[in-house]
C-alpha cells in the first residue's frame, strides 16, 4: 500500500521478509522498518536499511546482452535475444531430446515466478530437467518434516510463540548474523526468564546471547541428540502419553537410543557428558520447548538423518502442536518457503503436490489446460543436473533464473566448468553475477522494488511484495520474459498473462486442495490482515498460524519417528587434511553477494572472505591476523587472509561462502549429497591448511 508518497513493501533478503518503508525519488530512495508489521515490528539490519542502493546501481544490466564471436558479450535488442534463446532450445530438443534443456531456479523468485517457472518447464519446454538453489538450502529439513509430519512448513507456528517458549534449541544457525531482527523474539524470551541453548562448532555471535553453548564435532548432530534421547528416556522424562496418542515408530528410536549412553556421545561429540546430561534435564523438566534448526545439522550427506533426530527430540518431549511448542527449521532465502512449494523442484508441482501423484498430475494438468501424460515426470536434483551439464544425456541449454550457481553449488569449481561446456546458457539477472559471466545471452530482469508479487515468509505467512519504482528503460520482469518465450517456442496459448495477479489466481486455482493450499488467498485479503498463513482453502478460512494442534496431515493423523543411525561425513580430518571445513554467512553479506557486493556500506564492514582459524592452529602455524594461507581440499586450493577466533574449535576452519572466483568457499566444499533430500555437503569435509604468507614472504 501506498501512504503519503511511500511504499509498504518487504526487504529482498532473508525470509524473514521484513517489512519496510520506501520514500523518495529514484537515485534517493531511504528506507525504515515498517512499524505495523507483525515480523519484524520495525526492526531491519545493516542489509535491509541499505537495500535501496542496488536498484540503480551502475553494475545494473539494462538491456539483453549476447556473446560475440569474439567471445564478448554485447547489447542486442529483445527481440534478438528471444529469437537467439528460442533457436538454441528448438536445435537442442531435436537434437538430444526434451530433457537436453534445463531450466534452474531460486528461492529469491516470487511465488508467481517460481509457479511460472515451474509451468514453463513442464509445459512450455516439456522438459523434467528442473530444479533451484534452493535445493541448497532448506531441502533436508523439508524432506524429514514431510517425512515425520506429513507436511512441511518452515515454521509451523508464528515467530512471537518463540518468545513465550521456555526453553529454545537453536541447532546450527546463527540469527544474529543472518536474520538480525529474529534477535528481538529471544531477547523477550530470555526477559521472561526462558532459557536459549544454543547447539553450534563456533561459538557464534548468537551463541554468546545463550544460557548455554554446546559446542560439538562438526557432522555429529545426530548422536547428540541420540544421547539427550537416552537421558530423557532413562529418566522417564519423555512424553509417554503424547507418543501414545500422537505418533508412530517410538519403539525403533527407544531401542536405538539405548545404545547413545553419554560418555559414547561424548567420544563421538566432543560435547562432556555432564553437558548432555544437563541439557537433557532442561528439556525434561520445561513445560514449553521449541527446537530449531538452521543450515548447520542440515547441509550435510546426513543431513536428513539429523533434521530428523531434532524432530524425533521435540515428538518424544511432546512439544509438537502445543502452544510455544514444536520444531521448526528456519528457512534460508527470501522465497525459500514458497519456492520449494509450487514446482521448482525436479519432483513436484505446485501446492507441495508430488509430480509422480497421478491424482496430483490429473488436478494440475486441469488448470494447465493440457494432458496429464504430457507433465513430464521427475527429474535430477540440483547438484546432480549441475555435475552433468553438457555430458551425454545432461542438459545442454540451460536457463537460469535468479540464481548463481558458479558461486553457490558445491565443488563450484567443477560446477563453473560444467556451465562452460554447455552448447547454451542464458541467465536472467540484475546484475552480471560469476553465472552470467559465462553465459550466452543475458537478460535484464527487475528487481524486488520493481515488480509486484507475493512472498512466502519462513512461519508460512503469504506477504505482498510491492513495486515502488519502475525498472529501468529496457528491462522486463521474470513473468514478462517467460510470457515471451512461450510466444516464440509456439506454447503462449497456455502464458496470456504477465500480470502478477493473474499469474497468482491461477496459482491459487492450481492449489487447491494440496498440502500448501493458498485458494483462499488474495492480494486484497493479504494488504487487509498483513499477511495470510497457508493452508488457506478459502476465503472465509482463517488461515493457519500454527499446525498439527490436533493432528498431522498423515493417514492416521499421527506423526512418525524416523530413526537412522548416526554415520560420520562423507570426509573426515586424516593425516593429509588434519581439520574441519565450515562455510557460513556473514552479517553484511547474503547468498553469493551478488547484491551485498555491490554496496559499498557492507564492503566496509566485510570487503573480502577471510579464514577464521583458532589461536592454538595459528600458535602451530605461526600466523597471525591478516596473514594469508592457502586453504586445500581433495577438490580445490584458495588462498585467503586469516582471523584468529577463539569462537570456533581448534579442529576447524570457519570460511565465509558470499564470494566467487578464485574468492569462492564453495570451490572447496564436498559434493557428496545426503541419499534422500539430495542436499551437499557444505559444512563438513576434511582442509588442510599451508602455503603461508607473512610479512610479505612465502615459506
Amino acid at each position: 500500500m501506498k501512504v503519503a508518497g511511500e511504499t509498504r513493501t518487504h526487504c529482498p533478503y532473508c525470509a524473514l521478509q521484513c517489512g519496510i518503508r520506501i520514500s523518495g525519488q529514484v537515485g534517493e530512495v531511504s528506507i525504515a522498518g515498517d512499524t505495523d508489521f507483525p515480523v519484524n515490528r520495525g526492526r531491519l539490519c545493516v542489509k535491509g536499511f541499505t537495500a535501496a542502493v542496488t536498484l540503480r546501481h551502475g553494475d545494473r544490466i539494462t538491456s539483453p546482452m549476447a556473446r560475440s564471436a569474439d567471445g564478448v558479450l554485447e547489447a542486442i535488442s529483445w527481440e534478438d535475444a528471444i529469437d537467439r534463446i528460442g533457436a538454441a532450445v528448438e536445435r537442442t530438443q531435436r537434437e538430444h531430446g526434451r530433457d537436453a534443456v534445463g531450466v534452474f531456479g531460486s528461492g529469491a523468485l516470487t511465488n508467481e515466478k517460481a509457479y511460472q517457472l515451474g509451468k514453463f518447464a513442464r509445459v512450455g519446454l516439456s522438459t523434467s530437467s528442473i530444479d533451484y538453489n534452493g535445493r541448497f538450502c532448506m531441502s533436508s529439513a523439508a524432506a524429514a518434516a514431510n517425512r515425520a509430519f506429513g507436511l512441511d512448513r518452515g515454521l509451523p507456528f508464528p515467530l512471537a510463540d518463540v518468545a513465550e517458549a521456555e526453553v529454545v534449541v537453536l541447532a546450527g544457525g546463527n540469527v544474529g548474523d543472518t536474520m538480525p531482527p529474529l534477535m528481538q523474539y529471544l531477547e523477550a524470551q530470555r526477559a521472561r526468564g526462558g532459557r536459549l541453548v544454543v547447539v553450534d562448532p563456533r561459538r557464534t555471535v548468537t551463541a554468546e546471547e545463550a544460557t548455554l553453548h554446546v559446542s560439538l564435532v562438526p557432522g555429529t548432530d545426530a548422536a547428540l541428540v541420540y544421547g539427550l534421547l537416552h537421558v530423557l528416556i532413562r529418566e522417564r522424562m519423555v512424553d509417554e502419553a503424547y507418543i501414545a496418542a500422537r505418533t508412530d515408530g517410538f519403539e525403533r528410536l527407544r531401542a536405538l537410543s539405548a545404545s547413545y549412553w553419554p560418555n559414547r556421545v561424548e567420544r563421538i561429540t566432543g560435547v562432556p557428558e555432564g553437558r548432555i546430561v544437563e541439557l537433557a534435564r532442561l528439556l525434561g523438566r520445561a513445560s514449553s520447548v521449541i527446537v530449531l534448526t538452521g543450515r548447520g545439522p542440515e547441509q550435510q550427506s546426513q543431513g536428513v538423518a539429523n533434521a530428523s533426530a531434532y524432530i524425533n527430540l521435540a515428538l518424544a518431549l511432546g512439544m509438537v502442536g502445543r502452544p510455544n511448542s514444536g520444531y521448526g527449521c528456519l528457512t534460508g532465502q527470501g522465497n525459500g518457503q514458497g519456492g520449494r512449494e509450487h514446482g521448482q523442484k525436479a519432483d513436484q508441482l505446485p501446492g507441495y503436490r508430488d509430480i509422480r501423484d497421478p491424482e496430483a498430475r490429473l488436478r494440475v494438468a486441469g488448470v494447465w489446460r493440457v494432458d496429464e501424460a504430457s507433465i513430464p515426470g521427475p527429474g535430477r536434483s540440483a547438484q546432480e543436473m549441475l555435475s552433468t551439464l553438457g555430458e551425454p544425456g545432461g542438459v545442454r541449454t540451460l536457463l537460469v533464473f535468479g540464481a548463481n550457481p558458479a558461486t553457490s553449488a558445491a565443488d563450484s569449481g567443477m560446477i563453473e566448468e560444467r556451465l562452460a561446456s554447455l552448447d547454451f546458457l542464458i541467465v536472467s539477472d540484475f546484475f552480471l553475477s560469476e553465472t552470467a559471466a559465462l553465459a550466452d545471452v543475458v537478460l535484464p530482469s527487475a528487481q524486488w522494488a520493481e515488480e509486484e508479487g507475493t512472498m512466502t515468509n519462513l512461519e508460512g505467512r503469504v506477504i505482498h511484495r510491492r513495486a515502488a519504482t519502475a525498472p529501468p528503460p529496457g528491462v522486463l520482469t521474470d513473468l514478462e520474459i517467460l510470457r515471451q518465450l512461450a510466444e516464440r517456442l509456439g506454447r503462449g496459448a497456455w502464458f496470456p498473462s504477465s500480470d502478477p495477479q493473474h499469474v497468482f489466481d491461477e496459482l491459487r486455482c492450481a492449489t487447491a486442495g494440496a498440502p500448501a493450499d493458498y485458494s483462499g488467498i488474495s492480494y486484497e485479503r493479504i494488504d487487509r490482515e498483513r499477511g495470510v498463513f497457508w493452508p488457506c482453502p478459502s476465503a472465509k478460512h482463517p488461515g493457519t498460524p500454527r499446525l498439527f494442534t490436533d493432528s498431522f496431515p498423515t493417514a492416521d493423523g499421527k506423526a512418525r519417528f524416523f530413526v537412522a543411525d548416526h554415520r560420520a561425513p562423507a570426509e573426515e580430518p586424516d593425516r593429509d587434511y588434519p581439520l574441519y571445513l565450515s562455510t557460513g554467512r556473514l552479517l553484511a553479506h547474503y547468498q553469493t553477494g551478488n547484491q551485498t557486493r555491490r554496496v559499498e556500506t557492507l564492503q566496509q564492514i566485510e570487503s573480502r572472505p577471510r579464514a577464521q582459524i583458532h589461536p592454538a592452529t595459528a600458535r602451530r602455524l605461526g600466523v597471525t591476523d591478516g596473514d594469508e594461507v592457502v586453504l586445500t581440499t581433495r577438490r580445490a586450493s584458495g588462498r585467503f587472509p586469516v582471523q584468529v577466533s577463539s569462537s570456533l574449535r581448534e579442529d576447524m576452519v570457519f570460511l565465509p561462502f558470499h564470494w566467487g572466483g578464485e574468492l569462492s568457499a564453495n570451490r572447496l566444499t564436498n559434493a557428496a549429497l545426503d541419499p534422500i533430500s539430495r542436499m551437499p555437503e557444505f559444512k563438513v569435509c576434511a582442509v588442510r591448511i599451508d602455503g603461508i604468507t607473512t610479512a610479505g614472504v612465502n615459506e
